[in-house]
């Protein structure tokens, strides 16, 4: 009995990092972004990750307080939005401003370090 709830409680965070997550990217809202000179920030994440559920999380309380931009994220399994934006890794987080990649990170977890990038840019 011991081992099944030591066994439950390292599956269901998992579990719940999985259910978080889902794609927002969309080519369409993308490129019009970008048209009307709007920030985009996008972020790739994998199922089972929990790096990726923590940056997504630290996202969403950024998203609160810079609704002026554009948030976008994806599943880096999908080839073809991931070969579109080179994106290899998951908890990548790639800004883009008047059609340019101007920042990007690999493994940024932490809502101080999202704000700093995005101020940085801004």
């Amino acid at each position: 009995m011991k081992k099944l709830f030591v066994l439950l409680l390292i599956i269901l965070p998992f579990n719940l990092a999985v259910a978080e997550k889902q794609t927002t990217f969309d080519n369409d809202v993308f490129n019009k972004a970008q048209s009307d000179g709007k920030t985009v920030v996008v972020s790739s994440w994998i199922k089972y990750c929990t790096s990726c559920a923590s940056q997504m999380k630290a996202l969403k309380d950024v998203e609160k307080d810079f609704d002026n931009l554009i948030y976008l994220t994806f599943d880096v399994t999908n080839r073809e939005i991931a070969k579109q934006l080179n994106i290899q890794f998951q908890t990548t987080l790639v800004i883009y401003k008047n059609n340019k990649e101007v920042y990007r990170s690999l493994g940024e977890l932490t809502k101080d370090k999202i704000y700093k990038a995005i101020n940085s840019v801004i």
